[in-house]
């Protein structure tokens, strides 16, 4: 399977000037969400992160909302139950009932890794419940497998797609709009 031609067909690698999640700009987003309409596709890839698992875990932990679907995807192919984070004012927990067992296996799958925080927010999650990180999936690695998590990682495509600090952004230079694309919400203030 070739996950770039995946998204170029699904109209989902998209050209302009974008805010992402980390708050970092971008002149290309990936837009796994048009990928993952395709009921079809999201299994082919649920199956394909599956397979890169580096155990059977007891449970995949997505956050929401770039990796609800995806994790799904992964959990029904390993066959264990998926659980999804969610962000209130701001900080990453478990919410409607979800509860992590100390000494649970937990492999974190993702959308799209570009910094590694909201991973690595889902990690503090796991461990806090008293819960081991056993691993971190996503369908994108933007940092062309730079990024060292500090548990095993795998992704089904690493790109190198630049992206900059507002102050140091090309297209904010050339006056070029933003567009926030991704799914994370400013913290509401008050």
């Amino acid at each position: 399977m070739n996950v770039e031609e995946l998204f170029v067909e699904n109209g989902a690698l998209l050209k302009g000037h974008f805010l992402l999640s980390s708050g970092l700009h971008s002149d290309r987003y990936l837009q796994c969400a048009l990928v993952l309409a395709q009921p079809g596709a999201a299994e082919t890839l649920g199956k394909s992160l599956a397979a890169k698992a580096p155990s059977k875990p007891d449970l995949i932990l997505s956050p929401a909302m770039g990796g609800l679907m995806i994790g799904h995807e992964v959990a029904r192919a390993l066959g264990v139950r998926h659980y999804f984070t969610e962000r209130v004012d701001g900080v990453v927990q478990l919410r409607r009932g979800f509860a992590l067992k100390p000494g649970e296996n937990v492999i974190v799958v993702e959308d799209v890794v570009t910094t590694g925080k909201s991973t690595r927010e889902v990690f503090e999650v796991v461990r806090a419940c008293g819960a081991n990180v056993i691993g971190a999936l996503s369908i994108i690695d933007r940092t062309d497998g730079a990024l060292d998590l500090q548990a095993p990682y795998a992704a089904l495509w690493k790109v190198s797609i630049p992206a900059w600090r507002p102050e140091a952004c090309p297209p904010c230079r050339a006056g070029v709009p933003v567009v926030k694309p991704g799914s994370r919400m400013e913290k509401k203030n008050g």
